[in-house]
Formats: C-alpha cells, sequence, structure tokens
C-alpha cells in the first residue's frame, strides 16, 4: 500500500478504531511518516556527547585509576605476611663423631634435635598489622585525589570541545558574512559604483574566511579525540557535546569555597599519611623492645644410650640503643607531615582565590559582550551594509562593522571557556560542583568515590 493510503487510513479511521492499532504498527506508521532529513536529525542526536556520559566513561576506562586496584592487591599482600607470626625452625645437630681413639665412627657421637622460634616483644606484630591498614588508607586517599583530577581533567577537555564547537559555528558565520559581503560588493561593481579591485579584496576575504573555517574544523576534531583518550579511545564515536557554553552558576561567597577547599582530598590525604607515619614510628619504637629467641629438643647420647631434654634462650643486647636512629628518623617524617599540610592549604587558599577572581572576571566580560556589545555592533553591521548597498559607505567601512562584529563574538567565546575552566578549577579545589553548574551532572563526590 502505497505511504499516502497509510495517512489516509489514520485519517479516515473512526476514532474507537484508533486504540486497535497495535504498538509495533504505529512506530512503523511513525517511522515511514518521518522525513529523512528528520530520521537523519534523530540518528545525529544520538551522537551527541553528555559530560555525564563521558565522566562515566572514563571512570569505567582510564588506566590511570586500575593501577589503584593492582596496588591495593599488592598492599593485601603485604597484609597476610606481615600478620604472620614468627616461623619455627627446625634444627639437627651431630657432635664428637668421626673423631680419634673412643670418638672413632658415632659410638661416643651425640644427636640433637631442636624447635626454635622466636618470642616477639613489644608488640611487633600488632604495629605491623597497624601499618599495613593504614597503607591501605592512604592509598585509598591517593586514589581519591587521583580520581578528582583524572574528572577534572574531562571538565576542561570537554569544556575544549564545547569551546571548538563554538568557534567552528563562528567559523562559519563569518565564512557566510564574507560570502554575503562578496555578494554585496560584486552588486555595486555591477552597477559601476565601486571598482572591480574590491571584487578582488573580497574574494581574498571569502578564501581566508574559509582558511579559518578549516583550521577550526581540525581543531574541533582534535580536541574531541583529545576528550576521548581519557577514556582510552583512539576513535572518536560522537559528532558533537551538549552545553551551553554561555551559562554560568551563580557565584558563592570565597569564604564558604574555602571553608570547602580544608575538605579537598589533598588535605584529608595528609591525615591518613601522619597516622601512617605514627604507625611507623609505634614499629620503629617497637624494635627497641629485644625478641627472645627460645629452643627446645632432644639430645641423644649414643655412648650410654640415653635421652635428654635441652633448652635454651637468648636475647640481644643494647637493642633499644641501636634502634634510636631509626625512631629519631621516623619521628622528623611524621612531624614533616603536619608541616607539608600547612603549606599545601596555603598553596590551595592561593590557587582558589586566583580561579576565584578570575572567574568572576571573565563572566563580567562574557555577559557584557554578549548583553551590550555585540547586540550594538550587531546593529552597526546591518546598518552599514544598507548604507554600503546605497553607496553611502566605503568598503572598508563595511569591512571593518563586520571584522569588529567576529572579534566580539570571538571574545566572547574565550571569556565564556574562560569561565567556565576557572569554574572548574574550583570544583577540583573544593571536590564538589558549584551550584546549579552545567558540570553538576555528575553527583556530589562523585569524584572521589569507587
Amino acid at each position: 500500500m502505497p505511504l499516502f493510503n497509510y495517512r489516509m487510513l489514520l485519517r479516515r479511521s473512526p476514532a474507537w478504531r484508533v486504540p486497535r492499532l497495535t504498538n509495533q504498527l504505529v512506530i512503523c506508521l511513525t517511522v515511514l511518516l518521518l522525513s529523512p532529513n528528520t530520521l537523519a536529525k534523530e540518528v545525529k542526536q544520538l551522537n551527541t556527547l553528555t559530560l555525564a556520559t563521558a565522566i562515566k566513561r572514563t571512570l569505567a576506562k582510564n588506566p590511570a585509576l586500575k593501577v589503584f586496584s593492582l596496588r591495593q592487591v599488592s598492599l593485601d599482600g603485604q597484609q597476610q605476611t606481615q600478620a604472620l607470626a614468627p616461623a619455627y625452625q627446625l634444627a639437627f645437630e651431630a657432635e664428637n663423631f668421626a673423631g680419634s681413639g673412643q670418638l672413632k665412627g658415632f659410638d661416643g657421637a651425640e644427636f640433637t634435635v631442636s624447635l626454635s622460634s622466636v618470642i616477639e616483644m613489644g608488640d611487633k606484630r600488632a604495629a605491623r598489622r597497624d601499618m599495613g591498614s593504614h597503607r591501605s588508607a592512604q592509598l585509598s586517599a591517593e586514589r581519591k585525589i587521583t580520581a578528582l583530577s583524572l574528572l577534572a581533567e574531562v571538565t576542561r577537555r570537554y569544556i575544549d570541545v564545547l569551546t571548538a564547537q563554538a568557534n567552528l559555528s563562528l567559523a562559519n558565520e563569518a565564512t557566510q558574512l564574507a560570502e554575503e559581503t562578496l555578494v554585496a560588493v560584486e552588486k555595486r561593481a555591477k552597477a559601476g559604483s565601486t571598482p572591480k579591485a574590491e571584487i578582488k579584496r573580497a574574494l581574498a576575504a571569502v578564501g581566508n574566511a574559509r582558511l579559518g573555517l578549516s583550521a577550526k574544523q581540525q581543531k574541533f576534531s582534535y580536541s574531541k579525540l583529545s576528550l576521548a583518550l581519557l577514556w582510552n579511545e583512539s576513535l572518536v564515536d560522537f559528532n558533537k557535546v551538549a552545553g551551553d557554553l554561555y551559562y554560568f552558576s551563580a557565584d558563592v561567597a570565597f569564604d564558604q569555597l574555602y571553608a570547602k577547599v580544608k575538605q579537598n582530598p589533598a588535605l584529608l590525604a595528609f591525615a591518613s599519611e601522619e597516622r601512617l607515619k605514627n604507625a611507623q614510628l609505634r614499629l620503629a619504637k617497637s624494635q627497641s623492645s629485644a625478641d627472645i629467641q627460645w629452643t627446645l629438643g632432644v639430645k641423644q647420647l649414643q655412648d650410654i644410650g640415653d635421652t635428654a631434654l635441652v633448652a635454651g634462650f637468648s636475647i640481644p643486647l643494647f637493642s633499644s640503643t641501636n634502634n634510636s636512629g631509626a625512631i629519631i628518623t621516623a619521628q622528623a617524617e611524621r612531624d614533616e607531615v603536619q608541616a607539608r599540610k600547612i603549606t599545601a592549604l596555603l598553596n590551595l587558599h592561593s590557587q582558589l582565590q586566583q580561579a576565584y577572581s578570575s572567574r568572576k572576571q571573565a563572566i563580567y566580560t562574557a555577559n557584557s559582550l554578549r548583553n551590550t556589545i555585540i547586540p550594538l555592533l550587531e546593529e552597526a553591521l546591518a546598518e552599514t551594509q544598507i548604507a554600503y548597498q546605497r553607496g553611502l559607505y566605503s568598503y572598508l567601512d563595511y569591512l571593518s562593522a563586520r571584522q569588529e562584529l567576529l572579534i566580539a563574538k570571538r571574545a566572547l567565546i574565550k571569556s565564556a571557556s574562560a569561565a567556565l575552566r576557572f569554574g572548574a578549577d574550583i570544583e577540583q579545589l573544593i571536590a564538589e560542583p558549584l551550584p546549579a553548574s552545567q558540570h553538576a551532572s555528575y553527583e556530589n563526590n562523585r569524584f572521589t568515590q569507587g
């Protein structure tokens, strides 16, 4: 049945008959009634990447995070070893044999079979287990820091793609303006009101605009590939990215942001490291307690045919004195952690202050360009175009008005991109999305968990 008959069937069917159409038929008819352009549009929408998808792929496939699972397996093996008690040793000893005289052969030999081990003093075993658990906690903190940095990098590269996408659109607009200018120049040249040299200048402008368009296309392709590499893919399976380059989240007071900086995983990692250093110090102190080595066995006296028990123990001397250097080293390393934490907090404060002020300036610039400057330049270009067509303005006036508008739009894209990137820097520092941010599609603490 021809396609138009399906349409007539739907139009003429009584209302009570329409619900009897099966879901499959409705779907088929919907697909048939879609134009090829609509289908192409739907397919193209499927190739639009969102930031949430980019983050999900990165978390699942980036090799930087897989390293930590391997390191955890290594730590688990170390902990299993460190939790073991001292091993037992079995020894056999023979004396007074293969000598001379009465000790010739084995008649006067003495054989001893003994079992020995070590009694650890100072709770060394518990200190080793404690240090192993703190190493696992520090590894978890390092993973959170790596995940936070990685997802911040995803956001930045996503913004780069969004920026390249906007620049490509602007390059298309610039090419269209150059072509429109060429048409206007040709009309005036045919009317004999402008020299033919202006046609050549307009043609050259079109050529330059197309070169710029080609460069922006290459930049867009590279930025997409750079983003895809974060999830270990060298082939790009998306055409564009979703997002509004000119949407900025509301301002948050600096003091509120700085309070959140103190919860940054980079600072919390110092607490894990300090606990690890304390565990290492306890282990070093436990080494000052001398271990007791004991032996218990049986001795066989061949010459009289009797057996006897053998027991003994040994303990090293001056062990606490010999271990004082290790204790001093462990104490110094523990104190160093606190000093590095204070330095890191100062650096984070400086970074936050710079990102905060830079973001405010970038937003102010972008809003001024978008709401005031660019609308004025668009009106000026439209009026200049009309005046040029009427012979009131020169080609140079027309060209200048067009260039001023394009420069302002490039500045808008640059400022908006900078504002979003500074916002991503702030989000990395506070370890959570800014309120109502377009990057808030990943949940709070999603950076650092899992």
